[in-house]
């Protein structure tokens, strides 16, 4: 295992190795034994980027990136790849709970994406406080994150259920925002609480069961006597997130939204800058595209 840790070390990040390998020795890149039989000629991808996989290889890959993201949660494409051999049948259960929604099936039907190319920061900054769009802008600020930080998809077969994923995947910082929590272990910890409760996605499960092994015991008695009961009971009783169609209601205030979602606050969050300077940040952003948009 040491050995296959520092093969996958020595790849790019969105680098996933091939499951139908093993690598033996300390020259990873040069001497692999396979250990299944070569896929049929018939098995081709479904859409760009699609890895078809058959059921060993699934499970390989699931244990593999399982052991790989507790030892390393900054590992984002083993988090990914551990989302997606794991889903099983909660993607097609949440599929029919986006079709039984009127806003869930437009987002199936429109497929949005989520990154700096199709979310304008700047327009979103011209939103007055108290708005959705405002508040996800100020949340990027004070957590110091982009919305480009997702993995795509490669591992699910059905390219519905892999959009599925996607938008959950994507839509996780929307779950940040509109949660109030920030970016550190404990935070994504009770997000992980909440998304199983209001998801049920086994991931979600694994992560909440196995990531506070890493918190301090502090840390840990808040997150079991505090958090998790927040998550559990708040993420239970919402409306599903997958059905929220994000983009379209950056006017909408966040304690609208908040309300008709049956959202409320957890308990307060330890975050790494203060909500003034996140403002601040937001505010200034605000005033540089005014400026920007007065020049045209």
């Amino acid at each position: 295992m040491q050995q296959l840790s520092r093969c996958l070390h020595k790849r790019p990040s969105s680098y996933l190795p091939s499951p139908s390998f093993v690598y033996r020795g300390a020259r990873c890149d040069r001497i692999a034994v396979p250990l299944l039989h070569k896929r049929r000629g018939s098995t081709k991808p479904a859409y760009d980027g699609h890895v078809p996989l058959n059921w060993f290889e699934n499970a390989f890959l699931a244990v593999g990136s399982a052991v790989m993201a507790l030892r390393d949660p900054r590992r984002g494409d083993m988090i990914a790849a551990l989302g997606e051999t794991t889903a099983g049948p909660s993607l097609p259960r949440l599929r029919e709970i986006m079709l039984s929604d009127t806003e869930g099936r437009k987002i199936l039907k429109d497929r949005p994406r989520v990154n700096s190319e199709t979310i304008d920061m700047n327009q979103l900054a011209q939103y007055p406080e108290g708005t959705f769009g405002r508040a996800y802008v100020t949340w990027l600020e004070r957590c110091g994150v982009t919305p480009d930080t997702r993995e795509p998809v490669h591992y699910i077969d059905d390219p519905e259920l892999a959009y599925v994923m996607q938008r959950y995947r994507e839509c996780h910082d929307f779950y940040h925002c509109i949660c109030n929590l920030p970016v550190n272990v404990e935070s994504e910890l009770a997000l992980k609480y909440f998304e199983f409760a209001n998801l049920g996605l086994p991931m979600t499960a694994i992560s909440a069961i196995f990531g506070p092994l890493r918190l301090t015991p502090k840390k840990r008695e808040r997150l079991f006597s505090e958090f998790v009961p927040w998550a559990l009971k708040c993420g239970g009783s919402a409306k599903s997130l997958i059905t929220v169609y994000w983009e379209q209601r950056w006017d909408q205030n966040v304690d609208d939204i908040k309300k008709e979602l049956g959202i409320w606050d957890p308990p307060e969050a330890r975050w790494s800058k203060p909500l003034s300077e996140a403002k601040a940040a937001a505010a200034y952003r605000q005033q540089n595209s005014q400026i920007e948009l007065g020049k045209d």
